[in-house]
């Protein structure tokens, strides 16, 4: 199982791409926000999809529709009981009360104008052709859904005020035959996928982000940054190395870092778009993304004994020929200076002979710069000092940063005075 909690997906990166207009349509994005994607081939799939969505932008540009629309007609296909009138017309058309009769009209009416709206103004017109194969036929499903009803005819009949008895009695017989054969449910799934993936595309052009391209090993982001931070600083970054270990002063932009890459990678991996002007990623099956750390108080483990947790199940997955793709932000600094050092040494020596995998660890300790191997590359958020002030530039630089802002922040404050 991934560990994703500090991506923080319904609180942060749900409002990042939901620009839909219904609960439901809300849930898939939810859904494709909380499943990686299994495959190469899968994530390829996905954006080609979201690209097709692209090349069909000005049809749906301006995609819209009464929201109210959508829960009373989603409701009345799918939970509201609908008489096969065609088994009774006879009586239907004596007996049935004035208050059923105005309630079936009232209810095509509004089933009719907004299938309609759909199926002429945006569904006719996509050209399919800008779709994978696959989920062509998930639009053509939609359109077969649209086609049972005669929206044409039947929309002229609506705009004069002329449905009718016989109107009536076919449409709930026609109703509760794509009920029986499931077409109702499934026209369901394929319309809110459509608009999940409607609404993740708009994010995508909104924010200018990129397809990445996925590697064997190489990572490249270039111009990446992180997307909810206003006016971000953009980095580079390219490793070969499986084992990235990022150090620098505190306040110098070190889990913004690690958050910023942990998004492209996953984003990546969801099959859509990251923010960055070009990426380059490889392809992992397992994630845990360890970045605002916790005490765990269901299970009564303390910071240190849930990164302890945390790093075994990464390295039985790695050990079971996982590609693992795992954040540690300042790992093992739950525990005396003395006892990281050790542990994080023999930790990164050991991750490093997990060649498919990418870790990247962030760490105080000045002793890991002596810690070194083919697989390990170390890397530094940028802090200059101006007239003994510490300057954050949010910068990423290859090496190692020998600048102690703790002392001089620590000074600046006149605590060596005061503690006297």
């Amino acid at each position: 199982m991934n560990n994703l909690k500090d991506l923080h997906i319904e609180k942060e990166l749900l409002p990042l791409f939901d620009y839909s207009l219904n609960m439901f349509a809300k849930k898939k994005i939810a859904a494709i926000l909380n499943r990686p994607l299994q495959s190469t081939e899968a994530i390829i799939e996905r954006q080609n999809i979201l690209k097709g969505f692209s090349a069909n932008q000005r049809i749906l540009k301006h995609y819209s529709y009464t929201v109210l629309y959508v829960n009373e007609v989603h409701f009345f296909l799918l939970n509201e009981k609908i008489e096969d009138l065609s088994q009774k017309k006879l009586k239907y058309r004596l007996f049935a009360s004035k208050q059923e009769k105005i309630g079936y009209i009232s209810k095509f009416n509004q089933l009719i104008l907004f299938f309609h709206r759909l199926e002429s103004k945006y569904f006719t017109r996509l050209n399919l052709e800008n779709f994978p194969e696959v989920y062509r036929s998930n639009i053509k499903e939609i359109l077969a859904f649209f086609s049972n009803f005669e929206l044409g005819k039947h929309e002229y009949i609506v705009r004069e005020k002329q449905l009718k008895d016989t109107h009536v009695i076919a449409l709930t017989e026609k109703i509760n035959e794509l009920r029986s054969n499931g077409s109702v449910l499934s026209f369901w799934e394929n319309f809110f996928e459509f608009e999940a993936y409607l609404s993740i595309n708009t994010s995508i052009l909104r924010n200018n982000f990129t397809f990445p391209i996925l590697t064997k090993k190489k990572i490249q982001l270039t111009d990446f940054y992180h997307p909810l931070i206003e006016n971000p600083v953009k980095n580079n970054f390219e490793a070969l190395s499986n084992v990235i270990v990022l150090n620098g002063p505190n306040m110098s932009g070190k889990s913004t870092f690690l958050k910023a890459v942990g998004l492209c990678i996953y984003f990546g991996h969801l099959g859509i778009g990251i923010p960055a002007t070009m990426g380059a990623i490889p392809f992992f099956n397992h994630f845990s993304i360890e970045i605002n750390r916790r005490d765990d108080i269901l299970n009564g483990y303390s910071h240190f004994m849930t990164e302890i947790v945390n790093l075994k199940t990464v390295v039985k997955h790695a050990s079971s020929g996982k590609r693992c793709f795992a954040i540690f932000d300042e790992l093992f600094s739950g525990t005396n200076l003395e006892d990281a050092f050790e542990i994080c040494k023999t930790t990164i020596n050991g991750l490093s002979k997990f060649e498919n995998s990418l870790f990247l660890i962030s760490t105080h300790i000045q002793e890991l710069k002596s810690v070194s191997n083919e697989h390990i590359s170390n890397y530094y958020i940028d802090c200059e000092l101006i007239e003994n002030k510490p300057t954050f530039t949010y910068k990423l630089k290859k090496g190692w940063s020998d600048i102690k802002v703790g002392r001089i922040l620590f000074e600046k404050e006149g605590l060596n005075e005061l503690l006297k």
